[in-house]
């Protein structure tokens, strides 16, 4: 029988050429388990999709979490710590500049929304009505920023009684108008806004 004989090069040309299959770090597969709950719901997220969406094989998820239940907790603790951070910008401010600061907060939640995080927002709060892990890391987040803007309703001179109100009030607003439309409903929008802030934000 005639032996077939390779060309050595040839075949290191050939693995050269060959496509590096993507490796994903940790980080980059909770932000995909993030998007795809945001789009459809924590139930709709599952280690085949989520891999699929992300190009990679199932297999290499085990390289970084134990089971789908791992992944959850990281993407929980993943958007507490995104959202504690962006909580502490946003209401830090230096002696004298708080009730500033205050219109900042307003500013800051009541302008256009970013639909992708107000997604996100909405998946991780319906995913915490059904599950209590899930309920713990918001109301965490909520009493979080609850009492940030507390404190700077108390440096700026109000009683804790009406700070705790006028806070709570406050995130009402801004939430409710993240999931409004109401862009048609006055031609001047952002002197609706002022004075929307005006009547929470000041003593």
């Amino acid at each position: 029988m005639e032996k077939t004989i390779v060309n050595p090069q040839r075949q290191f040309s050939r693995r050269k050429l060959a496509t590096p299959r993507t490796q994903l770090d940790r980080s980059q597969w909770i932000e995909g388990a993030i998007d795809l709950i945001a789009n459809d719901g924590v139930n709709g997220l599952r280690v085949e999709t989520l891999a699929r969406q992300c190009g990679v094989t199932k297999g290499s998820f085990y390289w970084h979490f134990k089971d789908r239940q791992d992944l959850l907790t990281a993407v929980l603790d993943y958007w507490r710590d995104g959202r504690l951070r962006d909580i502490e910008k946003t209401t830090s401010a230096p002696p004298g500049d708080e009730g500033a600061q205050l219109h900042v907060v307003f500013d800051v939640y009541a302008a256009s929304p970013n639909r992708k995080g107000v997604s996100i927002e909405l998946a991780v709060r319906d995913w915490a009505r059904h599950d209590p892990q899930a309920a713990a890391i918001v109301e965490s987040v909520d009493l979080y920023r609850l009492d940030c803007t507390r404190k700077l309703y108390v440096a700026a001179g109000m009683s804790d009684a009406d700070a705790k109100s006028r806070s709570v009030l406050l995130y009402a607003c801004v939430f409710g108008l993240s999931l409004m439309h109401y862009a048609h409903f006055d031609d001047h929008l952002d002197d609706l806004r002022q004075r929307i802030a005006d009547r929470i934000v000041s003593p």
